[in-house]
C-alpha cells in the first residue's frame, strides 16, 4: 500500500511553528545586538515550541524526547560553569540517542558510498585530533566521546534523505563551533550567533526530515473485527 501525502497541519500546529520561527528570529537578533539578557529569555523557548509542534502533529515520541533533551542542554549551557556544561553535553547526548533510534526505525536502508563513511570518519578524527591539545584535560574524554556520538547521529541522518542529512550536518557544525570556543581558538565575530543559527536550523530540519520519512512509510492495513471473526480488507 502506497502512503498518501502528509496531512495538512492544523491551525494550532501552524501557530506553534510560527511562534518557533518568531522566537528564533528574536533570539538571533538579540545575539547580533549583543543582548545576553534577551538571549537568556529566548533560548529556552526554541525546543519546547518545536516539541509542542511535534506533539500536535502526532509525531513519534522519541522525536519529542530528543527535542526536550535539547531543551535541557540549551538551558544548562546558559550557566557558565564546567558541571553545567558537562550536564548539558549529557542531555544533548541523550537526544542524539533518541535520534539514532528514530533514524533506524524510519530510515530507508540504502547503500551509502565509501566516500560518505570516509568523510564523516575523517571529520571526527581530524576535529578531535586538532582540538585535543587545546582542550582542558578534564574535558578531553567527554568531548571525544560526545563527538563520536554526534558524528554517528549526523551520519545516520543520511538514511532519511537530504533534509535530515542537512540537519545532522548542521548539528555537527554547531557543536564543533562550541568545541572551538572551549578550546579557546580564535572565534568569528558574534560566535554565539553562528552557533545558534546552525543549531536552530539543524533541529528544525531533523524534525521535518523525520516527519517526512514517517509519512513515506507504508501504512499497515486496518483489521476489522466482527464478532469472533477478523477480516483484513
Amino acid at each position: 500500500m502506497t502512503p498518501g501525502p502528509e496531512p495538512e497541519a492544523s491551525p494550532k500546529a501552524k501557530l506553534l511553528l510560527a511562534a518557533f520561527g518568531l522566537v528564533a528570529v528574536a533570539d538571533l537578533a538579540a545575539l547580533l545586538a549583543g543582548s545576553d539578557a534577551a538571549h537568556t529569555v529566548f533560548k529556552p523557548l526554541h525546543m519546547p515550541l518545536l516539541a509542542a509542534y511535534v506533539l500536535t502533529v502526532k509525531g513519534p515520541r522519541p522525536l519529542t524526547a530528543a527535542l526536550l533533551f535539547g531543551w535541557g542542554g540549551d538551558t544548562l549551557l546558559l550557566f557558565d560553569a564546567d558541571p553545567a556544561f558537562l550536564a548539558g553535553m549529557g542531555s544533548f547526548a541523550a537526544g542524539h540517542v533518541c535520534y539514532l533510534a528514530l533514524f533506524k526505525r524510519h530510515g530507508t536502508p540504502r547503500a551509502r558510498g565509501a566516500w560518505l563513511v570516509a568523510a564523516y570518519a575523517t571529520a571526527l578524527v581530524v576535529t578531535v585530533a586538532l582540538l585535543w591539545p587545546d582542550l582542558p584535560v578534564d574535558m578531553r574524554g567527554p568531548v571525544a566521546g560526545y563527538s563520536l556520538l554526534l558524528t554517528a547521529m549526523a551520519f545516520a541522518a543520511t538514511r532519511l534523505g537530504l533534509v535530515a542529512a542537512a540537519g545532522g550536518a548542521l548539528f555537527l557544525l554547531s557543536d564543533t563551533l562550541i568545541a572551538t570556543g572551549v578550546a579557546e581558538w580564535p572565534q568569528a565575530p558574534r560566535p554565539d550567533f553562528w552557533i545558534m543559527l546552525t543549531y536552530i536550523a539543524a533541529q528544525f530540519l531533523l524534525v521535518k526530515g523525520v516527519l517526512a520519512a514517517r509519512s513515506r512509510r507504508p501504512q499497515q492495513p486496518t483489521r476489522v473485527t466482527t464478532g469472533s471473526a477478523a477480516a483484513t480488507p
